[in-house]
């Protein structure tokens, strides 16, 4: 089935041309299915980027869903339009009075500050407190991650010694849990950090469960009872040359950064890189649709 998108996006004829089915809202109107709903609030700094990465990764499903963008409003884009975001997105205040099945929460690039010192953290706590009512199962990424498990349980970040960037192996640790349903022991995903939530406060709080992990990444995967708040500190939506896009962007603001382990053959930055955690993606956004948001939402929300 298709995602759902407004049929002027720009996302929509890249996503077309990888023969991804897409469906603009003027063709799902005549359609009597109950599409899922699904609010990305994107945080993201290239946020067309963003946009086509997670529409890519939700269009594998034979589920039909509904996508729209949020951003926030107390924070102005230096890498976004504001005619994009005006004709795209909403904000919180717009769309408050909704119910959503699903959301997701994406990361930024603000790690290095401390929570309270982000710009829009205040409205970020009100979408946040907004999920436990409005939301049936919120997906958490990377800094978004972070920033949902200091909000919900009290957990904080710290700097590591230097930043993580590659393809790193992570570990099922739950193999009963159908967020990993499907997923070999053994798995590949990118990570591009500069902090952490240290793992053994995510393993000592009991509200949570760690699905998978990392030797050298830390936790990957963790979510609350139920998977009403799903947390993932890795990028598994991330293309082919995003680690690549940042290493030479870093490269060029001379901050001489390391290689991204396990991603250039031979470590060489001249080897195109190989994609190697594709269908892991696909499998976690899948059974996060399915287990999570549509197996766990109701049918008609006026009635809750």
């Amino acid at each position: 089935m298709p995602i759902r998108i407004q049929s002027e996006l720009p996302a929509k004829e890249r996503l077309e041309n990888e023969n991804i089915f897409v469906m603009d809202e003027f063709r799902a109107m005549h359609q009597d299915i109950r599409a899922l709903k699904v609010c990305i609030l994107n945080l993201m700094p290239l946020k067309e980027e963003t946009e086509l990465q997670l529409l890519r990764v939700l269009s594998n499903t034979p589920l039909q869903v509904d996508v729209i963008f949020m951003h926030v409003k107390s924070h102005v884009s230096q890498n976004t339009s504001a005619n994009h975001l005006n004709k795209f997105y909403t904000t919180i205040d717009e769309v408050k009075e909704q119910k959503f099945d699903g959301m997701i929460i994406t990361g930024a690039p603000v790690e290095q500050i401390p929570f309270e010192e982000v710009d829009y953290w205040e409205e970020l706590c009100t979408i946040m407190e907004w999920t436990k009512t409005n939301v049936t199962s919120t997906f958490h990424i990377c800094w978004g991650a972070q920033a949902g498990l200091y909000y919900h349980f009290g957990l904080d970040k710290v700097m590591l010694p230097k930043k993580i960037s590659g393809i790193f192996e992570h570990e099922v640790r739950k193999r009963k849990e159908p967020l990993v349903r499907g997923f070999d022991d053994v798995f590949l995903a990118p990570h591009s950090r500069y902090t952490e939530v240290p793992a053994a406060a995510v393993h000592d709080c009991e509200q949570l469960i760690v699905l998978a992990e990392s030797e050298e990444a830390g936790i990957y995967i963790a979510m609350s009872e139920g998977g009403k708040q799903i947390f993932v500190t890795g990028h598994s939506e991330y293309d082919r040359v995003t680690l690549d896009n940042e290493y030479r962007r870093d490269c060029g603001k001379g901050l001489d950064p390391e290689i991204p382990y396990h991603y250039y053959p031979q470590d060489n930055p001249d080897n195109p890189p190989l994609l190697t955690w594709r269908s892991h993606s696909i499998n976690l956004y899948s059974n996060w649709l399915n287990y999570y948001v549509y197996q766990s939402t109701p049918y008609d929300w006026t009635k809750e």
